[in-house]
């Protein structure tokens, strides 16, 4: 029997047929002005999908490089940052910072909720002296949005404070302006809403982080910020760059700006407010508290193994990403963020259906679907 897969999982997401047409043609050498002009006008869309008229360099990583230059490059060590530990990335700042030797505050937080306002006043109150509160916008592992907004008010309270967010399940879900919302230092990575393959990172810096450069006291050399931001000022990079993921996010941005940052935005909620809906009309629960845009975390029945269910979602062709952690075989995750529209949520929760039938929960076939199918009506 012949059953088309189809990719629902928070990264690596579907590519568009625009960027699989730019990955596919033959390479370019990257020391030419070809490659320069590329190189030049993507930095300047990523401008625009930032809203910002700073420079915005890019890294031959996956997006937990940018997340480790962003310690590398804008802290001293025996530093005092907050770390927001929400999640398997929360957690990866915390082993980021206390493997550079930053003096980590280590703010813990059960999967699937978000901080409190009111601790995160007590723990700044407590350490005024904090140089740095790192978070993710969107924590990836729980599919739980944080208020970076407030994080941002807080920053800028402080004596001398960076923001550091990962946006890397973000940026393209959400309307992310640094400068508007107080960040400082922004990174995300191509796999996710940028509709690319793996590979390449971004990274955003505010002059506020600028300053940082010099003081810094952190080995480091090929995750360089300032020596990258020279090199990329005259639309090259100081090591061999990813050329064709280069130029096929110049396609991806192409299609992100040609729709709109707004409507991208809008396309993004209906799709997550759908997914979400769906589930909870089967009689599912959610994971978050407070679900972000980008996927859907949702706990499998009772007594189901959520990684059977998995299986069993594959092999009608779909596939989602599973829990980490001590979340595995309890929760899965639905991804629609980047190249997804609203068909593709009325056809994961019909592919939803036929796996619970098949493990043998008792759903009534179609009543995610007119669920999700209401909420888009409503919205479109």
């Amino acid at each position: 029997m012949l059953i088309k897969e189809r990719l629902f999982t928070p990264g690596p997401v579907p590519l568009p047929p625009q960027v699989i047409k730019a990955l596919g043609q033959q390479i370019i050498h990257h020391r030419t002005p070809e490659f320069t002009q590329i190189f030049n006008d993507v930095r300047q869309k990523l401008q625009k999908l930032l809203k910002t008229e700073r420079d915005v360099i890019m890294f031959a990583s996956s997006g937990t490089g940018a997340m480790e230059a962003s310690v590398l490059n804008f802290f001293k060590k025996k530093d005092k940052v907050l770390v927001i530990n929400a999640g398997k990335f929360g957690q990866r700042w915390k082993e980021l910072g206390t493997t550079f030797e930053l003096n980590v505050i280590d703010y813990q937080i059960e999967w699937g909720k978000t901080y409190s306002k009111e601790k995160i006043e007590e723990i700044v109150k407590e350490n005024p002296d904090i140089k740095g509160i790192f978070v993710q916008q969107s924590e990836t592992s729980t599919t739980t949005y944080h208020d970076v907004k407030f994080l941002g008010e807080i920053s800028k309270k402080l004596d001398d404070c960076l923001l550091v967010v990962d946006g890397i399940t973000s940026v393209g879900v959400y309307e992310v302006y640094p400068e508007e919302i107080g960040i400082d230092v922004l990174v995300t990575g191509s796999q996710k809403a940028l509709m690319l393959p793996p590979g390449l990172a971004v990274l955003y810096f505010s002059e506020k982080a600028e300053k940082r450069l010099s003081t810094s006291d952190i080995p480091k050399y090929y995750f360089d910020v300032a020596k990258e931001a020279k090199k990329q000022e005259n639309g090259q990079t100081a090591y061999t760059p990813a050329i064709n993921l280069i130029i096929a996010l110049n396609e991806s941005l192409n299609l992100i700006l040609d729709e709109g940052l707004p409507q991208l935005a809008k396309r993004h909620e209906i799709m997550a407010e759908a997914t979400r809906e769906a589930v909870k009309e089967i009689g599912l629960k959610l994971l978050s508290e407070s679900p972000a845009n980008s996927a859907t975390g949702v706990y499998a029945p009772e007594g189901i193994n959520a990684d059977d269910l998995r299986k069993q979602l594959l092999k009608i062709g779909f596939r989602v990403a599973g829990g980490q952690d001590h979340l595995k075989g309890k929760i899965f995750r639905i991804a629609h963020m980047g190249y997804f529209d609203f068909n593709d949520v009325i056809q994961v929760i019909a592919g939803l259906e036929l796996a619970l039938a098949k493990v043998g929960y008792p759903v009534e076939l179609g009543k995610g679907v007119k669920k999700a199918q209401e909420i888009i009506l409503k919205n479109i």
